[in-house]
């Protein structure tokens, strides 16, 4: 990997850990319902991951 795919690797997964982390204390988030703070961090993550994807293509 070179340093731009690195540095967007580590903000992916910390996108992925911080959405994790709030799911599991949200009463509100599920599988596939989300708070408004739960929603921004998985639109936050899922653009990321999108970005980290099409780079590695």
């Amino acid at each position: 990997m070179n340093s731009a795919n690195d540095g967007l690797y580590e903000r992916y997964m910390n996108a992925a850990r911080v959405h994790r982390e709030h799911a599991k204390t949200c009463a509100v988030c599920t599988g596939d319902r989300r708070c408004r703070v739960g929603e921004r961090l998985f639109t936050v993550f899922s653009g990321l991951q999108d970005q980290y994807l099409k780079r590695r293509s």
